[in-house]
């Protein structure tokens, strides 16, 4: 595990947090939404694995939620929006390099579909009204987005985006931003599987434990007790 000094300055909240205590900080958790499913989903087919590529906030927590998906393969922390040379912690937590902390979600769309991933991505896994931010972290590299992987998924997302809005389930508009045609780069090895190794973090604690009991509670039927971890998936 690495040093509070180096962890806790990415989620710009968490030191904070660690300095106050948990006994002073009010809840700063996203409150979980009941969403409809999306009416436009991607067509069946033959394909055993597939990628989706999501941005809400401080990664930890994003992929702490889809590691408890069933169908999900894999979920790996890293960065999305910008270039190859600016894709690491020291700079992207500058907010200055176009990345937003991502998460790239391999999953078996015969289990679960791209559809219902993000239904729980828009759910519980973050707030999608809050424009660059989420909860304590604030800056573009926390921004709302999805980074489709081809034009299917591009379609699916923006339709999903207008349903929910035209439902008005969240009482404000949707700030997610659709961000095609870029890459996705690991961040480094000691943010992955950062919740599961690090359960009573006081940033998780407060900020994405309850994340994980809303998919629990709200999702029973693809929630799994074991989460996948990048350190055994296969890559």
């Amino acid at each position: 595990m690495p040093k509070l000094s180096v962890t806790a300055a990415l989620c710009a909240g968490a030191l904070l947090l660690a300095a106050v205590g948990l006994q002073s900080w009010p809840s700063a958790a996203e409150d979980a939404v009941v969403i409809a499913p999306p009416a436009v989903d991607l067509a069946d087919g033959p394909a055993t694995a597939a990628t989706a590529v999501f941005a809400g906030g401080c990664f930890w927590g994003v992929q702490g939620v889809f590691q408890h998906v069933e169908g999900v393969t894999n979920a790996v922390s890293g960065y999305a929006g910008g270039k190859a040379e600016t894709a690491d912690y020291q700079k992207v937590s500058r907010g200055w390099t176009g990345h937003a902390e991502a998460v790239r979600i391999t999953y078996d769309p015969r289990k679960v579909s791209y559809g219902r991933l993000m239904q729980i991505y828009f759910s519980v896994a973050h707030d999608p009204t809050q424009l660059d931010r989420q909860g304590p972290d604030t800056g573009t590299q926390y921004r709302s987005a999805i980074f489709p992987q081809d034009a299917e998924q591009a379609r699916v997302a923006a339709a999903y985006i207008a349903q929910l809005d035209q439902a008005q389930v969240f009482g404000r508009k949707i700030v997610t931003r659709i961000e095609p045609g870029q890459a996705f780069y690991p961040a480094e090895d000691y943010h992955q599987d950062f919740m599961v190794r690090n359960p009573g973090y006081p940033y998780i604690v407060i900020n994405d434990a309850p994340k994980v009991e809303n998919l629990k509670r709200l999702f029973p039927q693809v929630w799994r007790d074991q989460p996948v971890l990048v350190a055994t998936a296969a890559q």
